[in-house]
């Protein structure tokens, strides 16, 4: 949402997924590869927030990178903290990416150039693994999440109007279903309310479109 009538942290948990994780064999570079070459039958949950602002028109083209940073250790996903002023999303823990640009080719190129723009982050490190289904946001946009294996050493450059902080959380922990928590709140406005995702991770919340987003990696991984 733009701005926030509400905290997301001081919601009660209504309950969690509770799926058990995907297996440890599952997060590395060489399966992943082999999983978007040959993506089997998966049933992706549906989010569809449009109706939560009663927009019209046709909602705006944008695209994120999930990358998957490739250490020795593990798996993590880098993910950004982004700055109290903006309009859209302002504090939010979220993916780097943005709106579709005229120069733009693919989807694809929309993340690459995003993902540059925000966090530094050079597409020579970065390895294009597919795309997951469109999120829809209550903000307006329709949002392509592009999967990518990112090979450290690499060097990051924050956008100070864009991002507060930049840090990467394992994916053991994002894919493990039992860290995925159910959140509802009152949407006066369409008379009704909304149940969403969060994950929160050490001092970081990750909720709503970003956590939406993880929820479908999931499902891609365990099917």
């Amino acid at each position: 949402m733009s701005k926030l009538l509400f905290d997301p942290e001081s919601l009660p948990v209504d309950a969690v997924a509770g799926e058990p994780p995907i297996p440890s064999e599952r997060l590395t570079a060489h399966w992943l590869r082999q999983r978007f070459a040959h993506p089997p039958p998966w049933i992706r949950e549906e989010f569809d927030e449009r109706h939560l602002r009663r927009l019209t028109g046709e909602p705006v083209m944008a695209s994120v990178l999930m990358p998957l940073v490739a250490h020795e250790s593990g798996l993590t996903m880098l993910l950004t903290q982004r700055t109290a002023h903006l309009h859209d999303h302002a504090g939010q823990v979220s993916l780097p990416g943005g709106r579709v640009d005229a120069v733009d080719t693919s989807a694809i190129e929309t993340a690459l150039r995003e993902t540059e723009e925000e966090v530094g982050l050079h597409r020579r490190h970065i390895e294009v693994l597919g795309t997951l289904p469109d999120y829809f946001t209550g903000t307006g946009f329709r949002v392509t999440p592009v999967v990518a294996l990112v090979r450290p050493p690499f060097d990051l450059l924050a956008d100070p109007f864009e991002v507060a902080e930049i840090f990467e959380v394992p994916m053991a922990f994002l894919m493990d279903g039992r860290n995925h928590q159910l959140r509802t709140y009152e949407v006066p406005e369409v008379g009704g309310k909304r149940t969403f995702y969060t994950m929160p991770y050490e001092r970081f919340f990750i909720w709503g479109a970003t956590a939406g987003m993880l929820r479908n990696l999931f499902h891609f991984l365990r099917a």
